[in-house]
């Protein structure tokens, strides 16, 4: 069952993006859908215990979550901006490597938020050991952000209740 889903939503995904609707360009994105969802239905729907319920909340509160994260890569990027055009840029970049501990459980979870982190400018995931981040910061700012809230969310976003 969570293979048929993960294939659909990869299939319809393909047809939206590629807006070719020939037989050569359905069939390569059915194979396509097919590579992917072999590859990679274990990382997606590793929780199988979860109702269709719950996979609907986490639906829901995902596009909240990307508008969230969205907001602060805008954020981010006016900091790095600020930054690069200050008269005293070489006080204000502070580069370091801070690492926390998420509290996230599922692989998948810890891929969202390491990614999210990796969109934001200013930093960058280096490493993920259990649920430790190892994370690149260009500046204090930028460090003190990696702390709880995005981790929270995504956490929000991935739990059962």
């Amino acid at each position: 069952m969570h293979r048929a889903l993960i294939f659909t939503f990869l299939l319809i995904t393909w047809i939206i993006l590629s807006g070719i609707l020939d037989a050569f360009h359905i069939g390569l994105g059915i194979l396509s859908c097919i590579f992917v969802t072999w590859l990679s239905s274990d990382l997606l729907f590793s929780n199988r215990s979860l109702k269709f319920g719950g996979r609907l909340k986490q639906a829901c509160r995902l596009p909240l979550y990307l508008l969230w994260l969205l907001w602060q890569i805008v954020l981010a990027n006016i900091h790095v901006l600020r930054i690069s055009l200050s008269p005293r840029m070489r006080e204000e970049i502070q580069p370091q490597i801070v690492r926390f501990r998420s509290g996230l459980k599922s692989d998948f979870e810890k891929y969202v938020l390491a990614q999210s982190i990796t969109l934001t400018p200013g930093t960058v995931t280096l490493k993920i050991d259990g649920d430790v981040f190892l994370v690149h910061a260009i500046s204090d700012a930028a460090a003190k952000g990696l702390m709880g809230s995005m981790a929270d969310r995504v956490r929000y976003v991935f739990s059962a209740d």
